[in-house]
């Protein structure tokens, strides 16, 4: 079963629905969901928010977030995935935000990804990366690890500390309560 199958799968069992903001996927992750039969009872829609302004004025992400983190943060994909949870109605919502290259962006080198994580009693988690290969490898391997998150959040009895598989590529892990972001290595 693929990832995507197994997340319509668990979302299904849980009566439960998500909604992706993409900006380096440009709706691949959503894509990915809605190839499998049945997610259009999970999946309520998503933003591809791939321009700063967009992060802002759709997804709510604060400015000074941006001015202080950049848009390729923890804290930025965070906000991200509430933000795109609250403008839904979604129980889930799950972000991307990163470098598919070739060039770097903002002093952030091609392959770093933050995949953000929003859960139904509003808790967030990111999740980063660093993979490699060229822009459409760095877009495949952020649509796998962000499919994966999803999928071991809802496995972990609605819990949002888990590790995504792939550790090797992970850069961190960032969990959010209200204000709090911790970063860990």
């Amino acid at each position: 079963m693929s990832d995507a199958a197994a997340v319509v799968a668990a979302l299904t069992r849980r009566g439960q629905t998500v909604a992706t903001s993409e900006s380096l996927t440009g709706g691949l992750v959503g894509a990915a969901i809605t190839s499998v039969p049945g997610a259009s009872a999970v999946y309520v829609g998503g933003v591809v928010a791939y321009a700063t302004r967009l992060k802002t004025a759709l997804l709510g992400v604060p400015e000074d977030v941006i001015d202080a983190y950049s848009v390729i943060s923890p804290q930025t994909a965070t906000r991200m995935a509430a933000g795109v949870r609250e403008l839904t109605g979604a129980d889930w919502g799950i972000a991307t935000t990163g470098v598919a290259g070739p060039d770097p962006q903002d002093g952030h080198a091609p392959g770093e990804v933050w995949i953000g994580l929003a859960g139904p009693g509003g808790e967030t988690t990111a999740q980063g990366f660093r993979f490699d290969g060229g822009r459409d490898d760095v877009r495949a391997q952020t649509v796998a690890a962000a499919l994966a998150l999803l999928g071991e959040a809802l496995d972990a009895k609605d819990s949002l500390g888990g590790v995504v598989n792939g550790a090797d590529a992970r850069l961190g892990a960032s969990s959010a309560s209200q204000d709090h972001t911790e970063v860990v290595s």
